[in-house]
């Protein structure tokens, strides 16, 4: 099986980042409404996230991480990204974290890319298992993570802050 057809449905395309895909990034990563779950605390400069597109050819081997565009086959829209990080290749295992846009939620795309990359993770990159944290408060990712079998195996207590106060999150896992 080749690496496209890894990471390919008939209705999304999982692919490495792309210089085109810097405007983008600038508009996600500097989206406070959801600087909550991805533990930023300040904005990222282009420049920052051009270095960084030009860093991410290294293999998941050497960056311990691994970020990919979800795409719309249909569109040729890029609709979300998809991550793997803290890739520990002795214990072979990986935390897995997923965007998507909010103009494509509800449409299947993280359903379907979290599948893909799980197929990933399993038959090119041999991992045993994968994790993810999640805010207690965050029911849809839950839920996905349930539905592609992972299991609830903690809860770290006031793990992140914001406006309101502290909040829980479940870490959430799958052997695979």
């Amino acid at each position: 099986m080749t690496y496209e057809q890894l990471l390919e449905t008939d209705e999304l395309r999982l692919r490495a980042l792309e210089p085109s895909d810097e405007e983008l990034l600038y508009q996600w990563e500097n989206d406070t409404n959801i600087w909550m779950v991805s533990s930023t605390i300040a904005p990222f400069s282009r420049k920052m996230l051009h270095d960084y597109i030009e860093s991410s050819q290294n293999d998941i081997y050497a960056a311990k991480q691994l970020r990919l565009m979800i795409e719309d086959k249909a569109t040729r829209t890029t609709v979300g990204a998809i991550d793997l990080y803290d890739f520990d290749a002795h214990n072979r295992r990986a935390g897995i974290g997923i965007f998507v846009a909010e103009a494509y939620q509800q449409k299947q795309f993280a359903t379907k890319a979290l599948d893909c990359l799980l197929i990933y993770c399993q038959s090119m990159l041999l991992l045993h298992q994968v994790y993810a944290e999640i805010p207690i408060e965050n029911t849809a990712s839950i839920s996905l993570f349930t539905k592609a079998g992972f299991q609830k195996i903690g809860i770290k207590k006031d793990w992140l802050i914001h406006e309101t106060g502290y909040e829980d999150v479940i870490v959430m896992q799958k052997i695979l």
